[in-house]
């Protein structure tokens, strides 16, 4: 026992001497590799030694110790300090050095998000992860293996505006297809909670038709959200897939998304009433799915919709004429409707005090 404590602290004497010129670091690693059995059998006992180093000076070393001491179960007594010691090394580590070993890095970040959404607390994870990423990525066109955690971690904070921020690079460079698919779909999921629905299109396009030998549940849920936010966006929705979608997604998509396809049916003929009667009859499958938020804006779209058209073929409507047509139960809802929809751009018009609804 002894000789092994010794040899720890033989270890961390060499981190402290050889993390300064990139031959020593290189060197370092070396040992460190070597070491690892060591680490793993002292790992219980190794937090006391972090207190030894500086994690913005000898980051590798600190990086393989923090990744040994980690990798036990965590108490929920234990959680907080470790939330705490590995947002610290996250933030002070050098980038040039952790990425000599990005999968001990990939693991211990994968750790700290386990660790703030088991702690309940999402929000704690975010910057730290968001730091992460850029630390490891080495050019703004690579996916790294932490960028659907970070945007998974936005996601639950309902922090959709920070994630964003990575979402605007376009990324050519993908290690792990899965990494890819997470990526594209919680994009396309913070995209939706910004109403950024044609970028949340863009990247759900991407889960659906990415290749792919066999069918997996993201690309299914996918193809779901596809589905909704086509509805929302363009009014309609078309079941053909492009050429270049795997024959998988071809053959099974459809067969996994019968509700929302017959939904998409039932909207193209813009009754209103057969909608919403069905969106009653399937509202458990959607509740499942956690898609009744969206399908309940699928609704409001509709009657978007035929207010617009009303626009190319009236100039002057009353309030009364609008919820008649449209099957709005009242004059107010409908200038609900109009007035949002005045707010948001998607109609130009005014509201007279006659209470009168008039095309400018």
């Amino acid at each position: 026992m002894n000789l092994n404590m010794n040899s720890v602290e033989s270890l961390v004497a060499q981190i402290q001497g050889l993390s300064s010129s990139g031959d020593d670091i290189a060197h370092l690693h070396i040992l460190l590799k070597q070491s690892e059995e060591l680490l793993q059998s002292e790992s219980t006992r190794l937090a006391v030694v972090l207190a030894e180093l500086d994690p913005s000076k000898h980051s590798l070393g600190y990086l393989y110790i923090l990744e040994a001491c980690t990798a036990a179960p965590i108490s929920k007594e234990q959680a907080n300090e470790v939330i705490l010691s590995i947002a610290r090394f996250i933030n002070e580590c050098a980038a040039e050095q952790i990425r000599l070993a990005p999968d001990k890095f990939i693991s211990v970040c994968k750790r700290f998000k386990d660790q703030v959404i088991l702690f309940e607390a999402p929000m704690r994870g975010v910057a730290p992860l968001l730091t992460a990423v850029r630390k490891l990525k080495t050019t703004s066109e690579q996916l790294t293996a932490l960028h659907p955690d970070f945007l998974l971690l936005c996601l639950l904070a309902k922090c959709y505006k920070t994630g964003l921020c990575i979402l605007e690079d376009d990324i050519y460079e993908v290690d792990q297809p899965r990494d890819f698919f997470l990526y594209c779909y919680y994009g396309g999921m913070i995209c939706i909670g910004q109403k950024r629905f044609r970028k949340a299109l863009e990247l759900l396009h991407n889960v659906v038709t990415a290749p792919m030998s066999t069918i997996n549940a993201i690309a299914v849920e996918a193809y779901k959200k596809y589905i909704l936010v086509s509805l929302i966006h363009l009014g309609q929705f078309s079941t053909s897939f492009p050429k270049y979608t795997s024959s998988a997604a071809q053959r099974n998509l459809k067969n996994f998304s019968q509700p929302y396809i017959d939904l998409a049916n039932c909207y193209g003929n813009g009754k209103i009433s057969e909608l919403e009667a069905y969106v009653q009859a399937n509202r458990e499958n959607f509740e499942i799915d956690n898609n009744l938020g969206l399908v309940k804006q699928v609704v409001s779209s509709i009657y978007k919709r035929n207010i617009q058209r009303l626009t190319q073929t009236y100039l002057t409507l009353s309030l009364q004429d609008i919820a008649n047509t449209v099957q709005l139960n009242s004059p107010k809802e409908a200038e609900m409707h109009v007035l949002q929809m005045i707010q948001d751009g998607e109609i130009y018009a005014t509201i007279n005090q006659r209470m009168e609804w008039l095309d400018s």
